[in-house]
This record gives structure tokens, C-alpha cells and sequence, in this order.
């Protein structure tokens, strides 16, 4: 293994670069070489308020600042972000593991959030009612909250941070970002892209660490709102806390996501979005296909066209041409996922595709783990609450649509369920009852556009507002009701 950088990565407080206060760090490893790419700092509790001070002393002259001209910034990254492009793209692989199509594809996502949340001149517009009461008007109006936070994952370094910051800057509040400690360089590259525009110091910050960073943002009384996403205990933590402490909070959770073969279905096509959807970014992602759920006929001309092409998924370095997956973030991710199958076994699963033993010539460091596809017994076990978050696609056969939809709604999760059919009567009754936030009818992953709010249920999701589109800025703003009169009396002494 060899170092191929050993910088210590810097915070961004109030418009400039500073080392935090801590000495304490971790490593910033590629996963699938091993190679140390960095060392993050593990922020204390005092970086964190060095922080929120700068943000809370950029707020009121941001809210200020008119809408039209707070979305100039966002231009000017979007154009900047265009320009680095392939740039920030391959350090998400470097550092996630993902193939560079799909670090690109992330990126682009994370782009269109900022285009939309360019919109917020009219998106941010209240409404009003003249002669409520004979010469009284009353209206409503949206003000920014002040300083917010997010604490983002490791699976989409790019993406996931953009669901939240270009909407909170351009309501007019003050963004402080903790990436993930495992990928912080993707956001290092972003944060100094958005120093380029020109942004007030203070309006966007950066904070890197671990846990005593995230408590002393969810206890920190200058943070008024935290957004989260990551796997459903935090995420429940992290909304408790920040309640408890009167915050506003949105908490994304994991998922265990079913997905159900018709007889009806084109099985060339549902089985080419399905293995993206399980197996693509190594299965880690929120939206990734967890459960196939064939029907009745579907058990003999689906799955095994499953386990062929499961089989032949190559798997190697995210920037090597023709791979189709890359690793798992570590290999203490890639020894969980070993001992999740091992529990499925013991359950009475049988492993038809087996990637526990897939090595990479080249990259003996890296923590791989092949497509590995495992049935499992139509009772279920423990196996089949768990959320994996890796390249494991269960198999579970159902007799009838009544019930796969009987199981996808008895799960503790509800991000998303999909749907391959080409029958309209079954894909309705399935988008209707299915109790889960995200649905796909002949999609495999139904990853919402920026304009939609990223939904998701029960298990999946703490709080009321999701990210995304009209959701963030009701999240991002308050509503102010003014009721107000103006006496004939009165104007007549101007």
C-alpha cells in the first residue's frame, strides 16, 4: 500500500481556510486501492462553535441581500462546477469507490439541484388577501431560519450535500456542511469552487469530524434546523436530539427496498434496470433494489436470467474502463455484508450467486465484494428487515400481487417499491397501495428530479419536509403572517 497524500484537510470558517483546534484525524482511504488519500480532522466541539459564529455573524447581511441576487452565486458554481466537471468526478470515485459513470451521473444530479433552487425569486413568494375585514389586509410572507446544518453520508459525497445547500443560501440562510469523515475531499474541491463566486464569508461552511462534531451541531442554540441522511438508528438519533433541542430536523434513514416481477413484465428490460438499481455504486445507496419479488410464472423466466448476468458483473477500479462496479466503501463494510449473508444462511437463505470471494488482480487491498444474490425463505427472517447496503440482491417468490404488496407493506422501511408490468390495472393498484415514499412503475430506481421532494416512509424517513424542490424551502423558511390596517385619519396627515 502506498501513500499517495498525507495532507490534513482543512475547515472553512467564515470565508477562509483554517486547521481546527484537534490533533486528532483519520485516514482518507481509496477503497479500492488502500492508498491514503488524505487525513480529515476530527473537528471538537469548540471547532464547531468557531463555526456557527462565523455563519450566525454572515446571517443578517445575507437575509438581506435580495433573492435575485443571492441565486448570482449559484449561477456562477453552477458554470464553475460545468468547468471541473471530470475533475470532481473522478475524486468521488477516488474516494467512494463508485465507477466514473457513475460519479458523473451523481454530480449531474447534484447540479440540478442548483438550477432549481436558482428559481427561488418565485419559489420563495408568499400570497396575500386585500380586505379581510373592511380596510384590513393580511398576507404571508417567508423569511430564512438563519444558520443551518446538514450532516451528509459516505455514498454520495457530491450529490447528497447539494440537496440541501443551494436552497438554504438562497432563502438567505447560512449553510455549515459536515461531510462524512470516509469521502470529505469531494466537498473540500466544492467548497473551494463556491469561495470563486465571490459568496460572502460565512454563508456556506464546512466543518469536518466525526460524532463530537455532529452533537455539538444538533446542541448548538445558533443551529436552527439540521438535515441528515445516512442509516435509520442515526437518523432517529439525530431527530430526537435536534427536536429535543427545538430544531428544526429532516432525518433520511435507510431502506429495504422490494421490487415486484410481473409474469407481464419485459424481462430483458426489468432485468437490466434491476441490476443497475441492486448492484450499481456496489449497492450502496439508498434507493438501491434490496428485494426481487417475482410472481407466480415470473420465478422460472426472470430469476434465472438474474443469477446469469449477476454472475458476469465485472468488478474492479471505478476508473478502469469497462467495470461496472466498484468496491465498498472499507473493508470493515465489506466484512458486515460477509456476516449479513452468513445470518441469511443460517436463516435458511441459499446463496445462488456468491460474491463473498471476488478478488481484483492488482488491487489485493481493495475491500470488493461481487453481485451476490441470496433466496430466501417467503417467511423471512431477520435478514430480511436488515438493511445491507452492499452488492446483495434477496430473492423472495410470491404466488400473487396481493401478496408482494402484503410484504412490501409489513416492512419497517418504506423508501421505495417498484413495479415491472405491462399491465396498467396492476401498476396502479401497486402505486395505491404500496405504503412507501418513492414508487417506480417499470423504473428500477426512482431517484426523484430536483423539483420533487425525495420522499420516503415509516423507517425511512424522521420529519415532516424531505429535501428537494418546494419541500426545501418550506423547510428552509418561516412563515410570517402580517395583519395590517391603515386608518383613513391617519394618511390623511401626509
Amino acid at each position: 500500500m502506498t501513500t499517495v497524500q498525507t495532507e490534513v484537510l482543512r475547515n472553512y470558517v467564515g470565508g477562509s481556510w483554517q486547521t481546527p483546534s484537534t490533533t486528532e484525524t483519520l485516514d482518507v482511504r481509496n477503497p479500492a486501492t488502500g492508498d491514503t488519500l488524505a487525513r480529515v480532522p476530527l473537528s471538537s466541539a469548540a471547532d464547531v462553535d468557531q463555526v456557527v459564529k462565523g455563519a450566525l455573524a454572515a446571517f443578517d447581511g445575507w437575509r438581506r441581500t435580495p433573492p435575485t441576487e443571492r441565486i448570482q452565486y449559484l449561477f456562477k458554481l453552477k458554470n464553475l462546477l460545468e468547468e471541473h466537471f471530470e475533475e470532481i468526478a473522478r475524486t468521488i470515485t477516488l474516494e467512494a469507490g463508485k465507477t466514473i459513470g457513475e460519479s458523473r451521473g451523481e454530480l449531474r444530479r447534484g447540479i440540478e439541484n442548483i438550477e432549481v433552487a436558482a428559481g427561488i425569486p418565485s419559489m420563495m413568494m408568499g400570497y396575500n388577501v386585500e380586505d379581510i375585514a373592511s380596510g384590513i389586509d393580511e398576507m404571508m410572507i417567508r423569511q430564512p431560519l438563519g444558520v443551518v446544518a446538514a450532516i451528509v453520508p459516505f455514498n454520495f459525497p457530491g450529490m447528497i450535500p447539494l440537496w440541501f445547500l443551494p436552497y438554504a443560501i438562497a432563502c438567505g440562510n447560512c449553510f455549515v456542511l459536515k461531510p462524512s469523515e470516509r469521502v470529505p475531499l469531494t466537498m473540500q474541491k466544492v467548497v473551494a469552487l463556491i469561495e470563486k463566486t465571490g459568496l460572502p464569508p460565512g454563508v456556506v461552511s464546512l466543518v469536518n469530524g466525526a460524532k463530537e462534531a455532529v452533537d455539538a451541531l444538533l446542541d448548538h442554540p445558533d443551529v436552527r434546523a439540521i438535515s441528515f441522511v445516512g442509516s435509520s438508528p442515526v437518523a432517529r438519533y439525530i431527530y430526537e436530539r435536534s427536536a429535543k433541542a427545538g430544531k428544526r430536523v429532516q432525518c433520511q434513514g435507510g431502506a429495504k427496498n422490494p421490487i415486484v416481477v410481473m409474469p407481464d413484465a419485459d424481462m430483458d428490460m426489468s432485468l437490466k434496470l434491476i441490476l443497475d438499481s441492486a448492484f450499481g455504486c456496489a449497492g450502496q445507496r439508498c434507493l438501491a433494489a434490496s428485494v426481487a419479488v417475482p410472481i407466480g410464472e415470473a420465478q422460472k423466466t426472470f430469476t434465472p436470467k438474474l443469477l446469469e448476468a449477476a454472475r458476469s458483473r465485472k468488478v474492479g477500479f471505478g476508473l478502469d474502463p469497462d467495470v461496472e462496479m466498484g468496491p465498498v466503501i472499507t473493508q470493515q463494510s465489506r466484512e458486515r455484508i460477509h456476516g449479513l449473508v452468513e445470518r441469511g444462511i443460517a436463516e435458511g437463505g441459499k446463496v445462488l450467486v456468491d460474491g463473498r470471494t471476488t478478488r481484483v488482480s492488482g488491487y489485493d487491498q481493495g475491500s470488493f465484494v461481487g453481485a451476490t444474490v441470496i433466496e430466501l425463505p417467503a417467511a423471512g427472517g431477520e435478514l430480511a428487515q436488515t438493511e445491507i447496503f452492499g452488492p446483495v440482491l434477496s430473492v423472495t417468490n410470491a404466488s400473487t400481487l396481493d401478496d408482494a404488496i402484503a410484504a412490501v407493506n409489513a416492512s419497517a422501511f418504506g423508501n421505495m417499491a417498484c413495479i415491472f408490468t405491462s399491465s396498467g390495472a396492476a401498476a396502479r393498484k401497486f402505486r395505491y397501495e404500496a405504503r412507501v415514499g418513492n414508487v417506480g412503475v417499470n423504473i428500477g430506481t426512482p431517484a426523484p428530479m430536483a423539483f420533487f421532494p425525495f420522499s420516503g416512509w415509516k423507517g425511512s424517513f424522521f420529519g415532516d419536509l424531505h429535501a428537494q424542490g418546494r419541500d426545501a424551502v418550506e423547510f428552509y423558511t418561516d412563515k410570517k403572517i402580517v395583519v395590517e390596517r391603515w386608518p383613513k385619519e391617519w394618511s390623511r396627515q401626509f
